[in-house]
């Protein structure tokens, strides 16, 4: 296209004038005229322009005040610095923008949004300049011309051509729109833009919902369509992209969506609520309230759905601000990008930010009862995050800080973090929450991958679905709290020493078992059963690329998690491992490990052997209790890594940090080896020595191939999964399953005695029904779910259960005698 030169693109005043009408969804036309339908209907497009303009640029807040002013600021730099180094050549705008690989591309347009918001955010230092106008037409023209046009057949990535580049360059057009230059040229270079987007995403990509066009995807891809058919005055897209969401709404059975228990997966295999979960959240949250009350409103009622999954789906894996790993798939391997121009920290308090931020943005359409609990959740996790505040992020844009800012100084009362345990049978995985404590359980099955690798990302991530036991302790302000798997954990832990994880040793190479998901292991028994305070869940591992089995445990009680592991097996020629737990320590490093009462040395690098332990303490982490002792390695270790080992478009700066790691060393070529022990996150010493001490505190009932259960008296718990038909101390099972079984102790207020509750689940997922039987005196039956059929009472409890094949939770509530 032709030189434009600066003057003719259009004026400061007369463009923020427009910009703020159109902020306030304002049309441009006499307060005494009354338009025709034409008139009116382009008064919409304008009104929902202005709409995603508002929700792009934020409103409501003194650009001159904290954290907005130095936010601006940041971004007018930035724009200073995209502008200078602007080099159109035949294969990228700037040269370190190369449009091969197409990320380059999409790089490009996210340059030119940012230097776009900085022309129109007031207090950039950029704001109205015509010389930062005629760069930005000039390289949406270069992009235009060389790359991203309708005679462009797509290379490399398709996510970059069809969501990346698309969204960046509609937001861009958004922002300008009108502002374009006069004379015509501004409105084929607008045309031109959105023929692009048209050749890129037809209308077909929103038509039957599979492929890469599900979930997450569907969303962003129905965002792209709606905002090109604002742009171009389409109707019949902005129907298109509305109508296209309601696939994404219902709960699914299999592949990528949100199941009915909270799950969610994206890429067919894959725990996806941290990152695909968030777009999905942001993404129907902007589109809820762009076509909120238009002639395009959101309407169906599946939508009730996704609001009802902030608080089911979402929050329980937001602890303190940060989200879970366990459910961010490959970006745990993301840490500081070299595309990244903020040089943001990608870490689980950057996705937890990040998801904070979207429930923000999806209750301005929620209930008046949603969106108050949602921002008492809200305002919890902001006041409670201390080691990225919330207000302070960098990644956050003004609108974001604007919105959560309104909510942190409202009058709604800060919820705090809650008590209690969740099950997420559709993606393998677990959260269990107590005062002071949480935990999170990561394993794989043959419906959920060991790991995601892909784009050179995450080649490491082997063993995370290993059963990897994540944990945090009371706050982010101890050595046990928010930071453990924030700061540089990811490149330099151990990859084959992973916390609570059952491993051969045998050494594995990059993106072993392939990409995407794609490596599973051929195990059904992958689940438990919870009452949702406590839970027994179980994982029957198959090694990656190794002969290793084995039979692992837990059980998530009061002030502990027991640990079982029986029926490790393996012939690759090396040792099996059970890590006990592999700990990053903060500060100095020199966190006192303590074994039976006896202060280890500290010294970095020296393996020491206890043939026979107890217990073990951590100070500043917790503790650990082997019951009836058990051999067990340390290893307090230097460890040195960069983002780039692990990530191919992370920064290569290398990182040290110390680990403590307790290890259980199997042998090579174990037959049949096992372990126990509890793990105690923030105990005192004391407490932990007590435990140990205390023998009649936890009864192993069995820890075989075939069942692991247990008994705790105090807490009037009994447990077990059974591997296949068998009995562990009162409890009898027909074939495989999981049982928990709770006895309230103690008279109830009106005499009628004690009771129990019984919760079964079958992790197997066949559906074959059941028999249990609970060898304790029973007189009546209080209460059951419609799949328990009563078969006994009185001496005994005799259960037929009829399971389904989603792993759901069936329980029974009796009187004991």
């Amino acid at each position: 296209m032709p030189p434009v030169s600066a003057t003719s693109v259009w004026s400061r005043r007369g463009f923020l004038a427009t910009a703020t009408a159109s902020a306030l969804g304002l049309a441009a036309r006499p307060a005494h005229a009354t338009p025709g339908p034409a008139a009116a209907a382009a008064d919409e497009f304008a009104t929902l322009r202005g709409r995603w303009c508002e929700l792009t640029l934020g409103s409501g807040f003194d650009p001159a005040a904290p954290p907005y002013a130095a936010a601006l600021q940041e971004t007018g730099a930035l724009a200073s610095t995209f502008q200078a180094g602007m080099r159109p050549a035949a294969g990228s705008l700037w040269p370190d923008c190369r449009y091969d690989p197409p990320s380059g591309i999409t790089q490009s347009y996210s340059r030119l949004a940012t230097m776009a918001q900085a022309y129109v955010q007031p207090g950039t230092g950029r704001t109205g300049d015509p010389g930062l106008a005629a760069a930005l037409v000039t390289g949406l023209g270069h992009l235009d011309d060389t790359v991203y046009h309708a005679a462009t057949t797509r290379y490399g990535n398709w996510w970059e051509w069809q969501i990346g580049s698309p969204r960046l360059l509609l937001d861009t057009l958004a922002l300008l729109d009108e502002h374009l230059p006069d004379g015509g040229s501004g409105d084929e270079l607008r045309a031109r833009c959105l023929a692009a987007v048209d050749h890129f995403v037809p209308d077909t990509m929103l038509g039957d919902y599979t492929g890469t066009s599900t979930g997450a995807n569907r969303v962003d891809l129905c965002r792209v369509v709606a905002l090109r058919g604002i742009l171009g005055r389409t109707p019949a897209k902005i129907a298109l992209a509305r109508d296209a969401l309601s696939p994404v709404f219902p709960y699914v059975t299999k592949g990528d969506g949100l199941y009915a228990d909270g799950s969610f997966v994206q890429h067919t295999w894959v725990a996806y609520s941290g990152t695909y979960g968030y777009v999905l959240l942001d993404g129907l949250g902007r589109l809820f309230t762009l076509l909120g009350g238009s002639s395009w409103q959101v309407t169906d009622p599946a939508r009730q759905i996704v609001l009802d999954s902030v608080e089911r789906a979402y929050a329980p894996l937001l602890h303190n601000g940060l989200m879970m790993d366990l459910v961010n798939g490959r970006a745990v391997s993301r840490g500081y990008l070299r595309s990244d121009e903020r040089h943001v920290l990608r870490s689980d308090h950057y996705h937890g930010h990040a998801l904070i931020a979207a429930i923000a943005l999806l209750a301005q359409g929620a209930s008046d009862a949603e969106r108050d609990r949602w921002h008492a959740m809200i305002k919890g996790w902001i006041a409670r995050d201390r080691v990225l505040p919330v207000l302070s992020d960098r990644q956050y844009t003004v609108a974001d800080l604007a919105r959560l800012r309104k909510i942190a100084d409202g009058p709604t009362a800060a919820a705090p973090e809650p008590v209690g345990h969740r099950l997420f049978p559709a993606m393998d995985r677990a959260v269990h929450r107590r005062p002071g404590w949480a935990a999170g359980l990561a394993m794989a099955s043959d419906r959920i991958t060991y790991y995601e690798n892909g784009n050179g990302e995450n080649p490491h991530g082997w063993h995370t679905g290993a059963g990897m036991l994540y944990w945090w302790g009371a706050d982010s302000g101890d050595d046990s709290g928010g930071d453990q798997y924030t700061d540089a954990f990811w490149p330099t832990v151990d990859p084959y020493r992973l916390p609570g994880t059952t491993v051969s040793t045998k050494r594995l190479a990059d993106n072993e078992g392939g990409g995407w998901g794609e490596p599973k292991p051929a195990a059904r028994w992958v689940g438990g059963t919870t009452d949702g305070a406590f839970a027994a869940i179980g994982q029957d591992l198959r090694g990656l690329a190794s002969t290793l089995t084995a039979r692992k445990s837990w059980f998530a009680l009061a002030d502990c998690v027991v640990c079982l592991g029986a029926g490790i097996t393996s012939r690759d020629g090396v040792p099996a491992e059970t890590v006990v737990d592999n700990r990053r320590l903060g500060g100095s490093g020199t966190a006192q490990l303590t074994v039976d009462g006896v202060r280890q040395p500290g010294t970095p690098g020296t393996t020491t052997s206890f043939l026979r332990a107890h217990w073990a303490h951590l100070a500043g982490h917790g503790g650990y209790v082997f019951p009836g002792g058990a051999p067990l390695k340390a290893l307090r270790e230097d460890r040195t890594g960069s983002w780039r080992d692990i990530n191919t478009t992370s920064s290569p700066q290398p990182f040290t940090r110390r680990y403590l790691t307790l290890w259980h060393d199997h042998g090579t070529d174990p037959a049949d080896a096992g372990y126990a022990y509890l793990l105690m996150p923030g105990a005192t010493a004391r407490t932990v020595a007590a435990r140990a001490a205390d023998r009649r505190w936890l009864t192993v009932l069995a820890n075989d191939s075939g069942r692991q259960a247990i008994a705790v008296d105090p807490l009037g718990v009994t447990a077990a999964n059974f591997w296949r038909a068998g009995s562990a101390g009162p409890l009898t099972s027909s074939g495989p399953a999981s049982v928990l079984v709770r006895e309230r102790r103690g008279r109830r207020p009106d005499g009628r005695g004690r009771t129990a509750r019984l919760c079964v689940a079958a992790p197997e997922r066949t559906g074959d029904t059941l028999e249990i039987s609970w060898s304790r005196p029973v007189r009546a039956v209080l209460a059951q779910d419609p799949a328990i059929e009563v078969l006994a009472t009185g001496r005994a409890l005799r259960l037929r259960v009829t399971p389904g094949t989603g792993c759901a939770t069936h329980t029974c509530t009796v009187r004991l005698g």
